[in-house]
C-alpha cells in the first residue's frame, strides 16, 4: 500500500495527484521532493513517442522510471525520495537523491507478521503507524547526539528502522525481500577532467538558480545578509522581471540581529523585501510546535522552523536558501585549521606519540580554562581537544570529527554510562568507510569539502531543514546543494575554488555581480538563534526540570549525575561548556518523551 500528502508546487491540478498510476504501464510512484530538469526530460520523452497528461515533474519521473528502471534515477536532477511498484513483476525501487536533500526511512520486518518492508519520508511517520510496535531507543543513537548533536546516518533513533544513504537505490520483491542495493552516484575524484574557468562557472551557477525558480505557487528566498543567500537571491532576482520576494529572521538581541545588513542588501538587489521578528517570548510561547517538528533529536533545525512557519504565513509556499556555499567554496574553521594539523602530524610522524600527546596535555590544561565549574564537569574547549587530535595524527576524518564533537571522549563516556557504542569516531563504521573511499587521494581542501558535503550539511543541516520546513507546508529548494553544480566546482583547481581560505572569493565574483563589495566587508555570522540568553532565561525552568528528572534521563540512554553536572557546570559558565552542549541532550530526552521511546 503506498500513500502520499500532497504540498502542490508544480501543476496544481488533480492530474498530478499522488500515489501516480503510469497509464501507459501501470506503475505507481509516490515521490517527494522536485525535479529541476524536468521539461527537458519531458521533451527527450515526448521525441520518444511518449505523452503526458499531467504539465508537472512527477509524471514524467514516472514515465522515464517505468520505461528505463534504475538506469533512468541517474538522469534525475533535483531533491528526492521515492518508491516505484512494479505490478507485473512485483517489484519495488526505492531511491535517494546523490546529496541526501530529501529523507527516505525504511523498517523491516523479520518475523514474517502482516507486513515485511515499511518506508517513509519521515522517521515520526513509521512511529505514528503502529507497525514499529512498542519502538525501542538505537543503541547507538544517544552516542551519536553526544558526539554530533544528532543522529548520524544510516542508524536511526529507533532501533529497526535505517535510512537510506544519499545516492542509493534498492530494490525489494513483492515479498520484502531485497534484492540489489547500489549507489549509483557517490563523490569520487574523476582523473583527467578538464579543468573549468571563472565564465563557466558563473554560467552554471546562474543556470542551476534559474532551474530551481521553476513553481506555480509564490515563491520566496530566504535571505540571512551572508555570502550564499544573497547570492543566491542576486541570481534568482537577476533571472526574473518582477521584484522577487525575500525573507529575513531578526532578533531583539542586536549582536544575533542580521535585518539590518539583509534590509541594505535587499535594496541593492531590487527586492521585495520582508523582516520577520522573533522575539524570546514568542521563541519560548511557539517552542513545543517548534520542537514537535523535530523528526529526529538533533541540536539544530529551529531557525528553519520559525522562518519557514513566517513564510508561509505571509502566503508563500517555496523558499530558496543559500546553503551549501561554505561546503562547496571552504567557508568553515576546518578549512583553515584542519590542513596545518595535518602538516604537522606529517612532519612529526617520525618522533614516538606518547610524549606529544603528554605534551599536548600539558599545552591543553594550560589554555582550556579550570575553577570550581572546571572540576565539576572537565572543559570541553577547542584547546582541550589538542591531546585526542595529536593521537590521530594524520587521519583528516578523525580529526575532522574531532573538531566538531560536542563533548571530548572521557565526557562522552561518562554521560552514556556503561552503554556500549559501536560508532568509531562519532558515526557507523559503514558510514566512515564510505566516506574514507570519498575522500581518497584528494588534497586536504577537497576531502574537507567532502566531509562537510556529507556530514555536517547532509547529516546535520538538510534532514533538520527539510523536517522542519515540511512541519510548515514550506518547500525548501538549495539551489547550490545540486550534484550537477558541484560537479562543476570539483573541476576548479584549489587555489580558484577555495583561496584565500574561508573567503569564498569566486562565489562573491560570480553570485555578487553587481553589488557593492562593500556590503560584504565584516564578519562571518552564523544563521543562529540567540539560545545561550534564552536558555538562561524563558528556557531555564523547562530545561531544568527535563535534565533533572532522572527516570527521563535514563529513558535516552543517558546518566543522570553527569546529566545534572553539565547543567550545573552550563549555569556556572564552566569553560567549554557551551548553550548547544544543553541543548544537545534536552532535545534528546524531550523527544523520547514524545515519542514514547524507551531504552
Amino acid at each position: 500500500m503506498l500513500g502520499h500528502t500532497r504540498l502542490s508546487i508544480l501543476d496544481l491540478s488533480t492530474a498530478a495527484s499522488q500515489p501516480m498510476v503510469d497509464p501507459v504501464t501501470g506503475h505507481v510512484l509516490t515521490y517527494n521532493g522536485e525535479i529541476y530538469n524536468y521539461v527537458s526530460l519531458r521533451d527527450r520523452l515526448t521525441a520518444a513517442g511518449q505523452s503526458f497528461q499531467s504539465t508537472g515533474d512527477t509524471a514524467v519521473v514516472l514515465r522515464a522510471l517505468a520505461l528505463h528502471g534504475g538506469d533512468a534515477v541517474p538522469w534525475l536532477r533535483g531533491m528526492f525520495a521515492f518508491a516505484l511498484w512494479d505490478p507485473g513483476a512485483r517489484r519495488l525501487l526505492l531511491a535517494r537523491d546523490p546529496l541526501g536533500i530529501k529523507p527516505l526511512y525504511l523498517a523491516r520486518r523479520a518475523d514474517g507478521g502482516e507486513w515485511s518492508l515499511a518506508f517513509a519520508s519521515e522517521l515520526r511517520a513509521l512511529l505514528a503507524s503502529g507497525l514499529l510496535g512498542s519502538p525501542r531507543l538505537d543503541p547507538s543513537a544517544s552516542a551519536s547526539v553526544v558526539w554530533n548533536g544528532f543522529v548520524v546516518g544510516p542508524t536511526t533513533a529507533v532501533s529497526g528502522v535505517e535510512s537510506l544513504d544519499p545516492g542509493q537505490l534498492k530494490v525489494f520483491d513483492g515479498s520484502g525481500r531485497e534484492q540489489a542495493s547500489t549507489h549509483y552516484w557517490v563523490m569520487q575524484r574523476r582523473a583527467g577532467v578538464r579543468e573549468i574557468d571563472e565564465p563557466t562557472l558563473a554560467r552554471e551557477l546562474e543556470e542551476c538558480v534559474h532551474l530551481h525558480l521553476a513553481s506555480d505557487v509564490p515563491l520566496g528566498v530566504f535571505l540571512s545578509g551572508g555570502i550564499d543567500s544573497s547570492a543566491v537571491a542576486n541570481l534568482a532576482q537577476k533571472a526574473e522581471r518582477s521584484p522577487i520576494h525575500t525573507f529575513t529572521l531578526s532578533f531583539e538581541e542586536r549582536e544575533f540581529d542580521e535585518g539590518p545588513h539583509a534590509k541594505r542588501i535587499a535594496q541593492a538587489i531590487g527586492t521585495d523585501h520582508h523582516e520577520v521578528i522573533l522575539s524570546e517570548e514568542h521563541f519560548v510561547t511557539n517552542l513545543e510546535a517548534a520542537l514537535d517538528s523535530l523528526d529526529q533529536p538533533t541540536f539544530d533545525g529551529l531557525n528553519a522552523y520559525y522562518m519557514s512557519r513566517a513564510v508561509r504565513e505571509a502566503g508563500f509556499t517555496v523558499a530558496l536558501v543559500g546553503t551549501g556555499g561554505d561546503e562547496l567554496f571552504g567557508g568553515y574553521t576546518t578549512f583553515r585549521d584542519l590542513p596545518p594539523m595535518l602538516r604537522w602530524a606529517s612532519r612529526a610522524r617520525p618522533l614516538p606519540k606518547a610524549p606529544l600527546v603528554a605534551a599536548a596535555r600539558v599545552v591543553a590544561s594550560a589554555l582550556s580554562g579550570s575553577g570550581r565549574s572546571g572540576r565539576e564537569f572537565p572543559p570541553q574547549t577547542r584547546w582541550a581537544k589538542l591531546p585526542e587530535m595529536v593521537r590521530h595524527g594524520e587521519d583528516l576524518l578523525s580529526l575532522y570529527q574531532l573538531a566538531y564533537a560536542l563533548f571530548l571522549p572521557e565526557a562522552q563516556r561518562d554521560l552514556l554510562g556503561a552503554d556500549a557504542t559501536s560508532l568509531v569516531d562519532g558515526m557507523p563504521a559503514s558510514l566512515r568507510r564510505r566516506l574514507e573511499r570519498e575522500i581518497e587521494g584528494r588534497s586536504a581542501l577537497s576531502a574537507i569539502s567532502v566531509l562537510e558535503e556529507r556530514l555536517f550539511l547532509g547529516e546535520r543541516l538538510l534532514p533538520d531543514n527539510d523536517a522542519a520546513s515540511m512541519a510548515a507546508s514550506i518547500e525548501q529548494r538549495l539551489p547550490l546543494v545540486d550534484h550537477e553544480l558541484l560537479g562543476h566546482v570539483e573541476r576548479l583547481p584549489d587555489k580558484a575554488r577555495y583561496a584565500p581560505v574561508r573567503s569564498k572569493s569566486i562565489l562573491r565574483r560570480v553570485g555578487l555581480r553587481g553589488l557593492d563589495p562593500a556590503l560584504f566587508d565584516r564578519p562571518k555570522s552564523g544563521f543562529t538563534l540567540p539560545f545561550e540568553r534564552w536558555i538562561r532565561k524563558g528556557l531555564h525552568r523547562s530545561i531544568d526540570q527535563t535534565l533533572r528528572d532522572p527516570d527521563a534521563v535514563r529513558a535516552a540512554g543517558l546518566a543522570p549525575e553527569p546529566v545534572e553536572r553539565l547543567w550545573r557546570a552550563f549555569l556556572d559558565g564552566a569553560p567549554g561548556v557551551y548553550w548547544s552542549r544543553v541543548w544537545a541532550l534536552f532535545v534528546l530526552i524531550r523527544w523520547c518523551q514524545k515519542q514514547g521511546i524507551q531504552r
